[in-house]
């Protein structure tokens, strides 16, 4: 299946986080565009996640070790690892998760 990504709508899932999702078998991809100052509480999921900033910078805190994040940057979190994040500008991310996130479709 193709896709063209100005073509997804995107869907805020949590508030200030407006993502445009794609889901294959045993993944999904997200591309997020985050307002500033947009919080994720802290949670864990039994999904793998690849976090990557491709724009702006963004506090991510996980397993209690918290760094600022920036373009380029990338960082795993296992599956049930406690986790939680901050964009401290508008910031634009790409997630991949392993399985696919279903409750995103």
């Amino acid at each position: 299946m193709d896709y063209k990504l100005s073509e997804i709508k995107p869907r805020e899932i949590i508030p200030g986080y407006h993502g445009r999702l794609i889901h294959g078998k045993n993944m999904s991809l997200a591309f997020w565009e985050v307002e500033a100052g947009a919080e994720v509480p802290e949670h864990a999921h039994m999904h793998e996640q690849i976090m990557q900033v491709q724009q702006g910078q963004f506090e991510f805190t996980v397993g209690g070790n918290t760094r600022i994040y920036g373009p380029g940057e990338l960082v795993v979190i296992p599956s049930e690892v406690p986790h939680s994040g901050k964009a401290l500008t508008p910031c634009k991310l790409m997630d991949i998760f392993s399985p696919v996130r279903d409750e995103y479709k």
